[in-house]
């Protein structure tokens, strides 16, 4: 039997009940709860794990006394592609539009799908300190993921910027392997975790830079040196070997906003206690949300996931 021609391609086009977009904690959780509802699921998304890949320790997983990101979203996708009605994708997903009876995505590559329903779970994206030097030495010593890349820097000098879980959690790490760690937060206190700060409190070789911002990276083809607003130890120059930004991070509404879906006040996409959209027939669940209070852990994204699959049932249940 030959290849089917364009035009036959388009009579046989799936039209899946829902396409989740993204390949996080929140979309797993999503597709094993809309693949038990045995709806036709589209889980599509540019890379697997989203910020979970990010984490070297999750102490609080329920069940799980210790786990590495990436061993628990290697086990999310497991679970979440043992389904047959899941379908998976990995792709960039440009465009998402209003179509009768439902939405096409249009990726990267030009291809499309369509769905009678969305799940946003496109997660968030690292927020950049904006400061000269920063894009020209990103790579070369500039970083956003102190757990990534943390190995890289044994034995030598690094700086930390932050005050929050991910920059405290990331010192830790990198202080396991660096011989130096500055750690630098524009106010006098941490807002990470208290166990993450007894972790960095007890750490000899990371120091404490408080009241500080970073406002250039200084460097002659890598990083060499980072400049502060105000001298530390007599100097407004550190110098170092690598710089990792971990300063809190972006929703992901680009797609959500080409529908129209209501933002908070905060830039997240606007969602109710099913996990709804502003625009019917669309939903979201984690860290792109304003659910569960922004608070944004692997518990909630999981939460808001089964939430929102819930919903989408509920949703075309009511229109058949």
């Amino acid at each position: 039997m030959g290849l089917l021609s364009p035009l036959n391609s388009l009579l046989f086009h799936t039209m899946y009940d829902v396409a989740i977009i993204g390949l996080g904690c929140a979309a797993y959780t999503a597709a094993i709860y809309t693949a038990r509802y045995k709806l036709t699921t589209l889980l599509v998304g540019e890379s697997e794990g989203g910020m979970g890949m990010t984490a070297a320790e999750v102490g609080n997983w329920p069940g799980d006394q210790e786990v590495t990101g990436p061993d628990l979203m290697e086990r999310f996708k497991n679970h979440a592609l043992s389904f047959d009605d899941v379908t998976h994708t990995i792709a960039r997903v440009e465009k998402a539009e209003k179509m009768e009876g439902g939405f096409r995505l249009t990726y990267q590559s030009g291809e499309t799908a369509e769905a009678k329903t969305l799940i946003f779970a496109t997660g968030s994206n690292k927020r950049h300190l904006g400061i000269p030097g920063e894009e020209e030495f990103s790579g070369k010593g500039v970083s956003y993921c102190a757990t990534c890349d943390g190995f890289f820097y044994k034995g030598k000098t690094v700086a930390v910027a932050g005050g929050g879980d991910s920059a405290v959690e990331g010192a830790a790490i990198i202080a396991q392997v660096a011989a130096k760690v500055y750690l630098i937060h524009r106010r006098d206190a941490f807002r990470a975790e208290p166990f993450w700060i007894d972790r960095v409190q007890s750490k000899e070789n990371i120091e404490f830079v408080l009241s500080r911002e970073v406002v250039e990276v200084l460097g002659d083809g890598k990083v060499t040196a980072i400049r502060l607003n105000e001298p530390f130890n007599g100097s407004d120059t550190l110098a170092v070997d690598g710089f990792f930004i971990e300063v809190g991070t972006i929703p992901a509404v680009a797609l959500a906003e080409q529908l129209g879906c209501t933002l908070d006040a905060k830039g997240h996409v606007a969602v109710g206690a099913n996990m709804g959209t502003s625009v019917p027939g669309v939903f979201g669940a984690g860290d792109v949300t304003s659910g569960s209070n922004h608070f944004e852990q692997f518990a909630t994204a999981a939460g808001e996931g089964c939430v929102a699959a819930n919903s989408v049932f509920s949703y075309l249940q009511s229109r058949h």
